[in-house]
């Protein structure tokens, strides 16, 4: 079964385009690999931190959503960690409704 997730995560500041570039394409084969689908990624620049994370005070903000099976993440997730480029990461599970078939309306004949 597949669950939509949301990753957002935020590469050095002092990365190039094309680094960035990179790092973006990386961690979208990795999930594709493990099986995700409907992957879109927004790379939303460079923005002002709120604190200060690994002495950077400005990032590079990606987000990528996608559906994958759960065992998706454990991976991503130990190469952004082990990553020099990632500064932060956080992946959220999105609440996605059911779809249920519409109920039939039932009408009595006078």
């Amino acid at each position: 079964m597949h669950i939509v997730y949301e990753t957002m995560y935020i590469l050095r500041p002092d990365l190039g385009e094309e680094q960035v570039e990179q790092a973006v394409s990386k961690y979208q084969n990795l999930i594709q690999e493990q099986g995700a689908t409907e992957i879109e990624i927004q790379n939303r620049g460079k923005r002002r931190l709120a604190y200060e994370i690994k002495k950077q005070r400005d990032g590079i903000f990606v987000q990528m959503n996608y559906q994958a099976p759960g065992n998706v993440i454990a991976p991503l997730e130990r190469a952004m960690r082990l990553s020099e480029e990632v500064i932060r990461y956080l992946t959220i599970k999105q609440e996605v409704p059911e779809e249920t078939p519409e109920e039939e309306e039932v009408t009595e004949a006078a």
